[in-house]
């Protein structure tokens, strides 16, 4: 048996590796237009929230289709979208502690995803995996 087919038959492990790449991929569009958005001087809260929804957008359904193995629907989506806005709220605070401590706004955001992103990963695996309690939505 090779390293891949060990590894897709721990499901466990192998969810977490596809939750890195595609928690990779969404961090990497939010900071990507957190950052060009700095370089025009946009307010950073704002800049960080744009980034936000964009890698959202991108994050839900990669998270459906590839991490978790589930269908998008509207239950799925309002789950995903009441862990993310627990997520956003826990980086917006940190965002304003980090930058009124003094630390650089962009850098700030690489500090706060490696406080995210292990607690996002817990939230929304239970968003997209909890079971719908009515089946018609």
């Amino acid at each position: 048996m090779n390293y891949l087919s060990k590894l897709k038959s721990n499901t466990k492990a192998f969810e977490f590796i596809k939750f890195v790449i595609v928690g990779g991929l969404a961090t990497a569009i939010h900071y990507a237009i957190y950052f060009i958005l700095q370089v025009i001087k946009l307010q950073y809260n704002l800049a960080y929230t744009i980034g936000y929804i964009l890698s959202f957008i991108f994050n839900f359904f990669a998270s459906n289709y590839f991490t978790f193995n589930t269908k998008p629907s509207l239950n799925r989506g309002f789950r995903f979208f009441i862990a993310h806005a627990f997520n956003y709220s826990l980086q917006l605070i940190l965002l304003n502690v980090y930058i009124n401590i003094g630390i650089n706004r962009i850098i700030a955001p690489i500090f706060i995803f490696m406080i995210s992103v292990p607690i996002n990963f817990l939230v929304v695996k239970f968003a997209l995996k909890l079971k719908p309690l009515n089946t018609n939505i």
